[in-house]
C-alpha cells in the first residue's frame, strides 16, 4: 500500500464537459480516500482563478474538455513544479485537436479515416466526397457538437450547427463497422471495449444516458483482430507523444481493419466509464487504477528532480 499522500483532484472546470468531469472527479476522490489519502477537490474557474491547497503533493486531473484537456492546466502545473496525472502539455494539445491528431497518425502510418476541415458555414459540399460523413468540432470532446450527415442536402445546416461549438469543423468519412475503444495504461494496451448503442449512434445522449448503450469487454474479436486494434491504438497514443494513460477510440471495418478516430488524454473516470471497464477486465479494481495513475505521476516527478 502506498504511503498516505495529500492529493488534489481537479474536477469540473469551465468546459462543455463540466458535468461529466464533476462525476469523474467525485468518483476518483472517493477511491483515493478509500486508499488512505487526504484528498482535496478543486473546481477551477479557469486560468488564474484557482490555487492549489497547501501541502498538495500530486494533482489528479479529472478535468475534461477545453482548459483541462488541451494542455492549458498542464502548463500551469508544470510552472508550479507539481506532479500531475496524465499526458504533458504538448501531447494534451495535440490530442485535443482532432486535426493535429489525424495529421500525426497519417505521418506515423496509423490508419485513420479520410478527412478535411471547414471554417465557414458558407462552405459548399466538396467534390469527390460521398455520404455518409461525420462532422466534429475540432477542439471538443465527449461527442459535443457531433453531427451525422446522410445526404449532401443536410450538409449546410449540420455544418452550421457543428460550428457553434468551435471555429473549425472536421469532416471525415463515416466508417461502417464496430465501434471500440482501447485504454492505454503504463505502456500497454488494455482489453478492447466494444460500444453498441441500442439505438442510433454513440452520440452525447447515448454516451451519458443510463442503459442507452451496451458495452462488451473484452470485445468479441479473434486474437489477430484484437491485436491489430490494440496495436493501432498504441501507435496513435505514441504518435502524439502520450505518457502514462489515455483512451483511443477505434472503428473496426467488417474486414477487421482498425481505423483510429481520436485519442482522449483525460478519459472519463466514473466507475462505469470505459477506461475503468477495460482496467477491470485486466484485473485492476477502480481504486487500484486510480492509485496506479497517481504512482505513475509521482514516479515521473521523482525522476525529474
Amino acid at each position: 500500500m502506498s504511503p498516505p499522500l495529500i492529493i488534489t483532484v481537479m474536477l469540473g472546470g469551465p468546459s462543455a464537459e463540466r458535468e461529466v468531469s464533476l462525476r469523474s472527479g467525485a468518483a476518483v476522490a472517493a477511491a483515493l480516500r478509500s486508499n488512505g489519502h487526504t484528498v482535496h477537490e478543486l473546481d477551477p474557474g479557469g486560468p488564474g482563478q484557482w490555487a492549489l491547497p497547501a501541502g498538495t503533493e500530486v494533482v489528479f486531473l479529472a478535468l475534461h474538455g477545453t482548459y483541462g484537456e488541451d494542455g492549458t492546466v498542464q502548463r500551469a502545473l508544470e510552472a508550479m513544479g507539481v506532479p500531475y496525472t496524465g499526458c504533458d502539455p504538448e501531447a494534451s494539445r495535440l490530442a485535443f485537436d482532432k486535426v493535429l491528431t489525424k495529421q500525426k497518425c497519417v505521418a506515423c502510418g496509423v490508419p485513420t479515416a479520410k478527412f478535411m476541415t471547414f471554417k465557414s458555414a458558407d462552405a459548399q459540399w466538396p467534390d469527390g466526397w460521398e455520404t455518409p460523413v461525420v462532422l466534429k468540432p475540432v477542439r471538443q470532446g465527449s461527442s459535443v457538437g457531433l453531427q451525422f450527415v446522410d445526404s449532401a442536402a443536410e450538409f449546410p445546416a449540420k455544418l452550421a450547427e457543428a460550428l457553434k461549438f468551435d471555429t473549425e469543423v472536421l469532416m471525415e468519412e463515416r466508417i461502417v463497422g464496430r465501434e471500440t475503444t482501447v485504454g492505454i495504461l503504463a505502456g500497454r494496451a488494455l482489453p478492447v471495449v466494444e460500444v453498441r448503442p441500442k439505438q442510433g449512434s454513440y452520440d452525447y445522449a447515448n454516451k451519458y444516458t443510463a442503459g442507452a448503450t451496451e458495452y462488451f469487454c473484452p470485445a468479441d474479436f479473434d486474437a489477430m483482430t484484437t491485436a491489430r486494434i490494440q496495436e493501432a491504438a498504441h501507435a496513435a497514443f505514441s504518435s502524439i507523444g502520450g505518457r502514462d494513460y489515455a483512451r483511443v477510440d477505434v472503428m473496426v471495418r467488417a474486414s477487421g481493419e482498425p481505423v483510429v478516430l481520436e485519442v482522449n488524454t483525460l478519459p472519463g473516470m466514473t466507475e462505469t466509464s470505459l477506461l475503468p471497464k477495460a482496467a477491470a477486465a485486466a484485473g485492476l479494481s477502480y481504486a487500484e487504477l486510480c492509485q496506479m495513475m497517481v504512482d505513475l505521476a509521482l514516479r515521473r516527478g521523482t525522476q525529474s528532480r
